[in-house]
């Protein structure tokens, strides 16, 4: 029997004796049912679904569009958990045959909310702000069931090292920093420019591994 979350295809039988299709048969029938999804996850972000893989959560995919600006005078934490518990409120309101995971991701510097650039100019902007200053980034997780939506809240401090106009320059080039909260990616070559992290590195990348398991154990959902 394979791991959970480890889904493949079934290996030909082909002729053998029957004491050996068996448990070949019962093998491919408990791997089946390993690969079944338990959530769906509202966020079209590759991250959050190999982190999901990366514990062995099987799951589906189902983004939840919703509308992500910020509230006049909202606070960074209020809003990274209002957008979790909308986008799973979303998703859960389209199709509730499983539970809803979903997470929202902010950088935060001097109280002002970091997320995704807007354009080339919006990064550049945003990268010489966070350089060689210490930030925060926060992500929210939540979860839908039918008892109603449970959120958890990750906070880590990330610091960076000075980061020339040049680099920042290449770095936009490489396309990396597109649709990145803080126009960076901890886990790819933003890796490069981060001299230390207080936190979760998960929770950096955008889904709480250790909030997420303890969601779902709170909802029996994993044991």
């Amino acid at each position: 029997m394979r791991l959970p979350g480890w889904c493949s295809s079934s290996s030909s039988i082909g002729p053998k004796p029957y004491w050996q299709i068996i448990p070949i048969i019962v093998t491919d029938s408990l791997n089946a049912l390993a690969c079944v999804p338990i959530v769906s996850l509202a966020s079209a972000s590759p991250r959050r679904s190999v982190l999901l893989d990366q514990i062995g959560i099987v799951h589906r995919v189902r983004p939840a569009p919703i509308d992500e600006a910020a509230l006049p005078n909202e606070m960074p934490r209020d809003y990274v958990l209002r957008m979790a518990e909308q986008k799973a409120r979303g998703a859960w309101l389209q199709d509730a045959s499983l539970p809803v995971l979903a997470a929202d991701t902010s950088v935060v510097l001097d109280g002002a909310i970091y997320g995704k650039p807007a354009d080339r100019a919006d990064a550049l902007r945003m990268l010489g702000r966070l350089s060689g200053r210490v930030h925060e980034v926060l992500t929210a997780v939540a979860l839908a069931t039918h008892a109603g939506i449970d959120v958890r809240l990750s906070a880590s401090k990330v610091s960076m090292r000075a980061i020339g106009v040049a680099e920042r320059e290449a770095y936009w080039s490489s396309g990396e920093p597109a649709g990145k909260a803080g126009a960076y990616a901890i886990q790819g070559i933003g890796a490069r420019f981060i001299r230390r992290l207080e936190g979760s590195y998960s929770g950096v990348m955008g889904l709480p591994l250790f909030e997420t398991c303890e969601l779902l154990r709170a909802h029996s959902i994993l044991e």
